[in-house]
């Protein structure tokens, strides 16, 4: 009984283990009426070596469901040429997956926004440059290795997982003229390191979509095949995305792009400020003249609900309102200013002092007055007559 079992399981292997490699060498593979899981969320693990390019994961379907199979970096098979990633469409009430190749141009892969370059139309990850292929620093994880032959553009996408095309929920992409003609050009099938990457992820229970709910444990790899080691990457939350950055679908790294206008952070330096002026004795706090451009200080809210009681009590008992204490006092006519002094010229003579003038009244001259009369000879005490 363990051995027949035993067959059933190994037939079973070998069985899957067809599928998907029809499914990835043919131009259309297999069909299906249930919608593909939408795109995980992952980072992008470093290159191994200058020479490989990247291949995004995708959701492929088995005898047990879809299941992932992992983005990777792939030696191409030839120089010249670039990867088109297949996709999944709405066809006739089914979903049917095109298979990807190899060709001398980019073709249509569904509009469907794998990340890392390919963002639904083209790819912005590099191009062939006289046998030797340059990289985009802004889409591609070089992390450690050493690439000379690189250029930084910055690549825009917007945020969306979805993993097919037509239908219900899927992209309305259609192909483009440059699309069309790269589709009739001669094309290269899947490389073998690819093949047996996709037959690796379906061996793989833990690559079902019905047990990581869409969320694989491993998301990406460094080299095809390897499912283990330092070059892994699981699939991570959608978090959200800053003021100023986009996230592409898989979660390339972008440059970070300020805001248009934006305006400095630096610190504004503190306003100069003026020696506050003592208020005379007895007197209460007058109006202070503020400087140019500072709002005029308003009083404290306590002191003009006291204020505020006071006139109120003295309405309700017939009497005046009381002057409120501290309160400046009621001048009839504004005080004038008083003209600044002028500065005395330096290393002048000092005037001659003044003698101060006399008061008219007292300047007025008067008659002088008469000497008294001698006295009388036989009457000492006796007066003249006037």
């Amino acid at each position: 009984m363990r051995r027949f079992r035993s067959l059933i399981w190994l037939m079973s292997v070998l069985a899957m283990l067809a599928v998907p490699a029809m499914s990835i060498a043919q131009n259309i593979g297999c069909s299906i009426t249930i919608a593909p899981p939408e795109l995980p969320v992952y980072e992008q693990p470093s290159i191994p070596a200058p020479g490989y390019l990247w291949t995004p994961g995708y959701w492929a379907y088995g005898p047990y469901g879809y299941y992932w199979v992992p983005g990777t970096w792939v030696e191409p098979p030839s120089v010249g040429l670039l990867w088109t990633p297949g996709y999944w469409g709405w066809r006739n009430g089914v979903y049917v997956w095109n298979a990807g190749y190899w060709g001398p141009h980019i073709g249509f892969y569904g509009g469907v926004n794998y990340g890392f370059g390919y963002g639904g139309v083209g790819y912005e990850g590099g191009y062939w440059n006289n046998g030797v292929f340059s990289y985009n620093r802004a889409v591609n994880n070089f992390g450690g290795v050493t690439v000379t032959n690189v250029y930084t553009k910055t690549v825009i996408n917007n945020v969306t997982r979805v993993s097919f095309n037509g239908g219900t929920g899927g992209t309305a992409a259609q192909p483009t003229p440059q699309e069309q003609a790269a589709a009739r050009e001669q094309h290269v099938v899947a490389t073998t390191a690819q093949i047996q990457h996709e037959q690796t992820a379906i061996t793989n229970k833990a690559l079902l979509a019905s047990e990581n709910h869409g969320r694989p444990p491993i998301a990406a790899t460094s080299k095809p095949g390897e499912f283990a080691g330092k070059g892994v990457v699981a699939a991570r939350e959608l978090g959200p995305t800053l003021p100023g950055t986009t996230t592409p679908t898989g979660g390339g790294v972008l440059e970070k792009q300020e805001p248009a206008g934006k305006l400095s952070t630096a610190p504004a330096e503190p306003a100069p400020t003026r020696p506050a002026t003592a208020a005379p004795a007895g007197v209460g706090a007058l109006d202070k003249q503020e400087p140019a451009g500072k709002p005029a200080t308003v009083p404290a809210r306590a002191d003009r609900k006291a204020t505020d009681a006071g006139k109120e009590n003295a309405t309700t008992k017939g009497g005046t309102a009381p002057k409120p204490l501290n309160a400046p006092p009621i001048l009839s006519k504004p005080i004038a200013a008083v003209p600044a002094q002028k500065a005395a010229a330096p290393n002048a003579p000092p005037h001659p002092a003044t003698p101060p003038t006399p008061h008219p009244v007292a300047a007025a001259t008067r008659p002088a007055a008469k000497p008294a009369p001698p006295a009388h000879k036989d009457h000492p005490d006796k007066k003249p007559p006037d």
